[in-house]
This record gives C-alpha cells, structure tokens and sequence, in this order.
C-alpha cells in the first residue's frame, strides 16, 4: 500500500463521461412514459430498484445498493454471508494517508462486486462536532480539510473498481438523538467553512456517481426537500450530477422531495413516489420535466456501473485494479491507524530485556510474563454498530494474536476483569451453546433452516433457503445447552415483538417486548433485553428454545428485518474478586497489558453518548493493575474519546479505534515492534467532560439543535478557550522513532482569484524532516495556516518515511479555499487580509517551524 500526498484524487476513468452515455441516457429516458419514468424513483425492495417496465422499454438492469462505510455486506445481511471487516473511518481517519483511504475504497469496490453491488452507501463525511455523538466512529474527523481530501480518496478508488460510491449524509447529521426530526439551526458561515466543506471537496475532486441526503432538518427544511442546499448548492454551485438518494425511511414529501430535488426514495416497495408522483403530476404539483430531471440522474447512475443496456460502464472490467488480499489489506490499514498517545521510558514496542529472575530452586531460566487483562482482549470490538455492522469470516483476538507471536520462553496469562457491558452479549459455542434457526411458515410448516455461529439470529433482505418474508409466520432458536460450570446461569432475550424462551422444562418467558425508541431502526440497532435465570450442573446438557412470532406488519416493524438474540451470562464472580485476579497476574509479571474500551450499549448508531467514561470498573482495573506494575500499557479500543483518569500513571496509551477483523494480529504486530503505530489523532481528545468546549447534541423543546458554537468545534474551539488544555491534541501520535524538522520553504502559485477552481493550489510547501531515532518509521507532517489561536486551521498534510538517520521531504499543496472565509453578507467567499502564516509540526499545538508570506489572491 502505497502512500500519496494528498492532493485531489482524479481517478481518470470518471472523469469524462463519454457523449454516448449521455446520449444512451436520453434515449432511455424517451422510451418511458410517465409511470415508468416515476418507478425509477422509488426502490424495488430493501436493497435493489428494479422497475419492470424500464427494464422492457429501457435495458434497465437490476440496480443493487449496499451498506458499506466498514464493510460491504450486500443484500443478505447475516453471519451466514461473511465479509471482510475494515477498521473504522475514524480509524482511516487516524492514518492521515490518502494511498490508505483509496486502498480501502479499492477494497469496497472489490467487496461489492464478489457481493452483486453496484453501489456502496460510503463514505461518511459528517463531522466530530462533540465526542458524544453516538456515530462519531462512522465519520472521519473533526476537521473538514481532513475529512474532504480523505473522503475523496476514498471515493476515488470505490469508482475506480467500477462501483459507485455515495458520499452521507448531507448535512449536518452530526449526532442521533431525533436524528429523524431534528432541525439543525446554523448560519451560513458555519455550514460553509465545516459542515459543507467536506461534502464540497468530495463532489469536486473525486465527483461521486450518487449522494445520500441526511434525516435531519437544517433550518426548517428536511434535507430529502432542501432545494437550497441540493439545487442551489450541491447541483448548481459545485456541479453534482449524480443521484441524491435519501437515507432509509427519510423521505416523507411527494411534492416536497420532488420539487427538493430527491432522485430516490429508498426503501421499496412502498415509498412517496410511485402511484403519489404520477397523481400530483397529474393535478399539477409537479412537472412532468420535474420528473424527467430525476429518473434522467438514475439512469445515469446505472449506466456509470454498467446496467443500462449495453451502455459500456464508466469502469470497464479490464481497467478495474488488481484485487487485494483483503486480510492482509486490513491488517495493514489497522495497524497504519493505531495511535500511541504516550510511551514512557519507550516501554512499547515491548522488550526482551526485562525479564523475571531466574528459579533458585531448579536453577531454570529466566521466563518473560506478560499478564493481559480486559474483556476486549479476548472479545475485541472489531467495528460499530448499526449500518456499519458486518459479519466478517474471522476476527483475531489480540490475546490469541500475541499468544502466537510471543517467542518461545514467554509466558501469557490472561484475565477478563469486570463484564463491561451492561447487556448480555450472544451465546457462543465457547459458552457450551448449539442452536439452529428454523423458519416457519404461515401454515406452521418448516421452510427453511440454518446452523447459527451465535444466538444472533439476524436477516435483512434475504432468509435462509430462499425463503420469503411474506410467507415467514415464526422463527426458532433450538439446541442445546452444556455449561462448562455449575451454578446459577443467565439467558437474556434481545428483539422486539413476541417471544418465549424455553430452557428444558421451564418457560423463562412468555411475552411481548417493545421498542424504547420511536427510531424505526431501533428494532435492531438498540432493542430491549429481558435476563432470566437458569441453574445448571456441568456437563448436564439443557434443552432451549427461542421462539420469535413476527408480526403481520413486518419482522421487527422494520422493512423485511429479522433481528433477535438469545444472549448469555455465566455465573457471576463478585467484580472485586476478578479485579484481584488480575491484580495478582500483573504483579508477578514484567510487563502488564489492560485492555479497555467501548461497548455497544455505550457507543453506537442510532443513541447519543451521555458520558465519554468508560463504562462498567475499566477504571479500577486500569488504576489496580498500574500500581503494582510499572510497566502498565493500555489499549484503548473505541471509535471515540473516551477518560483516561489514569493516563499519567501508566507506562503506554495505545489507541486502536474499531480495528476490523485483523484487529488482534495487527495489535500483535504494533506491541511487539513488527509494525509502528502509525495514526495521529484525527479529533482532539479531552481530560475532562466539563472541560468540552460543544456539549449539546440534544434537540431543545422546539426540536431544534442549534450550532450554537458556529464555526468552533475541535482544535480551534479548544484554542479559543481561555481554559483547560486537553489531554491529547488534534494530530498527536508518537509512533516508535523521534523526528526533527529542520527546514521550510514556501513557494507561491499562479496567484488566484476567488472564481477559480477553490482547490487550485496558491502555495508549495516543502518541509524536510529528519528520522533522529534508531529505527525507520513514519511521519505525518501537518500544515496549519493563520495566525496562532483559533484562526489557524489544517490547510494540508502528508506522509513520509524514512530510515534511520536519514531525511524526507513533504511537499504540500496549499489550495485556495485554506486562505478563504465565508462572508454571510455578500454570500461569497473572500480571501483573508494579511499575511499567511504557514505552520508545520506534528499536531494543532506543537507546532515545529513557521513562515509568513502575503500571498496575491484577490477577492
């Protein structure tokens, strides 16, 4: 995987559209008469448009969409239809590399083909407005030049693997609570310089084949009917020609999406179009040319991926990229992405120096401990919740990773400390569980079966053996279950809608669970749980049944979904004892690692955070295992900020984000020094809760949320208050090398005007860094421009490596929107007076070397 300067992306095969698609594209269009035309605005099922009579009168094949920001899990989401699990966006984000984030795009592409998808619903390109937002990891950053140059590249190398790629969610989807209802309230200069900025870069640069449309409202407007900022900004300010679909569920308006510029309405069969457009075309609400605009933008749409008729794709086969090995691919992009926040005394990459004494007794060897503790060592949060969500073949465990890669003469102890999570996760087959699903029909006969992984039962689009969801009266949940221990066990049950579980004789439940949310994808994002209890012998195998009866309206209440689990918990251990144990492990060992984290309770789609705390006594774990080993290292696996009230006690901070499903064997390679960390921050990371400078991600009374802060979030927030510092600063990372920088060098471009092209460059840059440690490694160098205070933002950035001793040159591009403000007065951008104080170093707030130059931009 190479590494890039991150200039624009320009992946060649999009970037002209042939005359004769355009051509092929009108000439669909006239075959179609009004019905035929609006059936192309609305999708045929869940996934998939397929309108019957474009396809006879137009060659229009069968158009699949895919979730896909981590993963691509095509039409049929269960873990029966594995998928190749990619770290993060803020784990992409964190690698700061744009020959990262186009590999994961190529990776997507390649993911969606093997799957029947013609377009992935990525990347996410909202903003870390405040680290309680409940989607922060499904987003890049908290900077808007980060997150647009990285979204691009990313874009970029989705569509150059043939597979449209569709930007969301447009604008201002910076949190979840009401995410359905709630009315953004910010002024122009906010939404320009950050919220759209982005969203600007990306349709620029990589121009995306579709775009999806937010839930919220901005300024009273839903954005599915916002012709402000889709016709007049999107469409006719930066020339977006692809289709704006709306996110699932959030189109509400016939006329309104309509005449707002909405392409597609997804998903099907029953949407806001169909039968309601061709009526209020018919009495006069909207323009039959109104149509022919949207249906004209869809065909376009399958005729870039190649299901028009036999329009050529705008990717032909022969010029997709080679394929990657897509673990390997990951593994590499987690450990790119992994932060070291501290290493004192360079405690990581861990030694084979120290090392326990040898036995006086047998006179043996000395042995090397390494005591693990954490449940996230054995039960790694590999990627977030919710659409993100994908069932990959295998996840590594970092404990089983480093237990294989450790030399011969190490030992490993491990310890699962306290249960985090306040829920019951899925029985395993580690727990002693065998279950099978099996699908009943209306008339109770069985239709289908499955053998379950887990007691996740979990489909969307598709069911076991072809069956239909229409035809679908009941599932069960059936095995057996042989408990490794004896004593008082815990069933849980996770849904919504009716169910009865069974454990041998005994009816543990019989009833009706309802939704805690009015979020229609709260059936499956955050259902409700009900934990029963069961005492059992070891060894003693014990017959269960779950049984789910799914509703007439559909499973879940949600589009053709079914989603329920039996969960489990084993016998409890009092908390204080686990903690001991550990405590024990560590204190005899010469190096101590506590894993810690995020659960899915606590940092998810579809709920806001109401604590960056982590959750459950991570804290005491961390606090107990530190004060009895000086060689204490932590590894943090969330997809974002979370407290470390003990970070300057303990030896090493690793950050490994949602790392995918090579998270454990890339861990393994970062703490034993096969591989350096190498993420910088890519959202400030605070001390203290109080200390945040945006709080508010609930709506008022009124429904809305305003951006009160303006343009203010993230580092130039926490350099215009007159407070706190904190903990770790936008673009920190140490990585396992030291570096000096030792010069810069400023050259001006053609001057510009503020008509140009926003990214034509205004300035060179080239700031040569020198590797002063011992080994070869990997630098981020960062370009801030503006004064020193809350004016200075990222204007540019780039990777470089070096040996040992030896030196490397950045060399960055300046453009000319990083010299411009919005004015809300005249509605333009204008070029900042004074002179551009160009600033280089490693992160927002060490800054290494400064230069000023009055650049000869007009407007």
């Amino acid at each position: 995987m190479s590494s890039e300067n991150p200039g624009t992306p320009t992946p060649d095969q999009t970037r002209a559209e042939p005359g004769r698609t355009r051509a092929a594209v009108e000439a669909a269009l006239a075959r179609l008469d009004l019905t035929a035309k609006v059936a192309l605005l609305g999708g045929t099922d869940m996934w998939s448009l397929d309108p019957a009579a474009a396809r006879t009168e137009a060659g229009f094949g069968r158009l699949v969409f895919s979730d896909g920001p981590a993963g691509v899990r095509g039409e049929d989401w269960s873990p029966e239809d594995p998928s190749v699990a990619l770290p993060s966006p803020t784990a992409i984000g964190a690698t700061w590399d744009t020959g990262a984030a186009r590999c994961a795009g190529r990776l997507l592409a390649q993911e969606a083909r093997g799957k029947g998808a013609h377009v992935v619903l990525a990347p996410t390109i909202n903003l870390h407005r405040t680290p309680y937002g409940g989607r922060h990891f499904e987003a890049y950053s908290e900077d808007p030049q980060l997150t647009g140059v990285l979204g691009a590249a990313l874009v970029a190398g989705v569509q150059e693997g043939g597979v449209g790629a569709t930007p969301k969610h447009y604008v201002a989807n910076d949190a979840e609570t009401d995410r359905y209802t709630v009315d953004v309230r910010a002024d122009g200069r906010t939404l320009r310089e950050l919220y759209l900025a982005p969203f600007e870069r990306v349709v620029r640069t990589a121009r995306p084949w579709a775009l999806m449309a937010a839930y919220n409202s901005v300024n009273g407007v839903t954005m599915s009917e916002h012709d402000v900022l889709v016709g007049g900004v999107l469409r006719g300010e930066w020339g977006f020609d692809g289709a704006l679909v709306s996110d699932w569920t959030g189109a509400r308006s016939t006329v309104g999406c309509a005449l707002g510029g909405l392409d597609l309405a997804m998903p099907g069969p029953d949407t806001v179009y169909g039968e309601h457009l061709v009526a209020a075309v018919r009495e006069g609400k909207v323009a039959e040319e109104t149509v022919d605009a949207l249906a004209r933008r869809v065909l376009l749409l399958a005729a870039r991926v190649g299901v028009l008729g036999d329009v050529p794709p705008a990717v032909p086969a022969e010029v997709v990229p080679a394929p990657l090995d897509g673990p390997a691919t990951v593994r590499d992009l987690a450990a790119r992405s992994f932060v070291l926040l501290r290493n004192q005394d360079a405690v990581l990459p861990l030694a084979e120096g120290t090392a326990t004494a040898p036995d006086a007794a047998t006179e043996a060897p000395p042995r090397r401990r390494i005591a693990v503790s954490g449940l996230h060592a054995s039960v790694l949060r590999f990627g977030g919740g919710g659409s993100s969500q994908v069932f990959p073949a295998q996840v590594s465990s970092p404990v089983d990773a480093l237990g294989a890669a450790l030399p011969d003469g190490t030992e490993l102890t491990y310890e699962p400390g306290p249960d985090p999570r306040s829920r019951l996760g899925p029985a395993t087959h580690a727990d002693g569980f065998r279950l099978t699903a099996v699908l009943h029909g209306l008339d109770d006969a069985e239709i289908a079966r499955a053998d379950q992984r887990d007691g996740s039962v979990r489909w969307m689009g598709g069911l076991p053996g072809g069956a239909s969801f229409s035809d679908l009266g009941r599932v069960e949940l059936t095995g057996a279950f042989t408990p490794a221990w004896s004593g008082t066990h815990r069933l849980a049950v996770s849904g919504v809608g009716h169910f009865r579980l069974e454990a041998g004789e005994r009816v543990l439940y019989d009833g009706e669970l309802q939704p805690e949310s009015e979020d229609p994808a709260a059936a499956f994002l955050n259902p409700p749980q009900r934990v029963f209890l069961l005492d059992a012998e070891a060894g003693a195998s014990v017959p269960v049944r779950l049984v789910h009866s799914v509703s007439s309206h559909g499973a879940g209440g949600l589009f053709g979904l079914i989603s329920f689990a039996l969960g489990y918990g084993a016998p409890a251990v009092p908390e204080d004892e686990l903690i001991d144990r550990a405590v024990r492990q560590a204190a005899a060992a010469d190096s101590a690692l506590v894993f810690v984290g995020t659960t899915d309770e606590s940092e998810s789609e579809g709920v806001d955070r109401d604590t960056l705390a982590l959750p459950g006594r991570q804290d005491d774990l961390v606090a107990r295992v530190a004060e009895v080993n000086p060689r204490t290292v932590v590894v943090v696996n969330a997809g974002a900020p979370v407290l470390m009230p003990w970070r300057h006690d303990v030896a090493a901070v690793l950050l490994c984000w949602f790392p995918g499903q090579a998270g454990g064997d890339a861990l393994a390679d970062v703490l034993l020094g096969a591989a350096e960390p190498g993420g910088r921050l890519p959202t400030t990371w605070p001390d203290a809760e109080e200390d945040l400078p945006v709080h508010q991600v609930v709506p008022g009374p009124d429904g809305q949320l305003p951006y009160a802060e303006g343009p203010w979030i993230g580092y130039r927030a926490w350099r215009r208050a007159d407070g706190p510092q904190p903990a770790y600063w936008f673009g920190h990372g140490l990585g396992y090398t030291t570096w000096e920088y030792e010069s810069l060098n400023v050259t001006e471009r053609t001057p510009a005007t503020s008509g140009d092209d926003p990214y034509a460059p205004v300035a060179e840059v080239v700031v040569r860094v020198r590797n002063s440690g011992s080994r070869a490694g990997r630098e981020v160098v960062q370009l801030y421009l503006g004064p020193d205070g809350a004016d200075r933002g990222l204007a540019a950035f780039a990777v470089v490596q070096a040996a040992a001793g030896a030196s490397a040159d950045a060399r960055l591009t300046v453009p000319l929107r990083a010299v411009q403000s919005w004015d809300d007065a005249t509605q333009t951008w204008h070029a900042r007076p004074g002179p551009a104080t160009f600033a280089a170093g490693r992160s927002a707030a060490d800054i290494r070397l400064t230069a000023e130059l009055e650049l000869a931009v007009e407007g």
